[in-house]
């Protein structure tokens, strides 16, 4: 058997992805990694409810925003709360792209990655 474990994003500014995840979805930090030499710094986030987390790596020495080419490529969650965290997420000015017909929208977070919310479908 397997199954998924984690998704990574390089990140900038480790604080600012913490508070900006935190803040639009709820991630909470549930590990860590920082080595004994401090060149980078690990962050594990999770939902509380799934296994699955998004890792965040922040190198210290990193010195430039990170190039993310075309971008075709995506994280998605799926929420029961669609209506709510859409206006929060508006509020936010977090919002990026909508697709009404599909009934989905995205989020861009502080380093450019998008974030697909997509309704629980009954």
């Amino acid at each position: 058997m397997i199954r998924f474990n984690h998704f990574n994003f390089n990140v900038f500014d480790l604080e600012r992805s913490l508070k900006f995840y935190d803040e639009a979805l709820g991630l909470k930090p549930v590990r860590e990694i920082k080595p004994a030499d401090g060149s980078f710094h690990i962050v594990y986030l999770g939902d509380g409810i799934s296994d699955f987390t998004l890792e965040l790596t922040y190198m210290t020495d990193r010195t430039e925003p990170y190039d993310l080419g075309e971008q075709e490529y995506h994280l998605a969650f799926v929420t029961d709360e669609f209506e709510e965290l859409h206006k929060k997420h508006e509020a936010m000015g977090a919002i990026c792209f909508e697709n009404p017909g599909m009934g989905i929208y995205f989020l861009e977070d502080p380093d450019g990655y998008w974030i697909e919310i997509v309704p629980v479908r009954k």
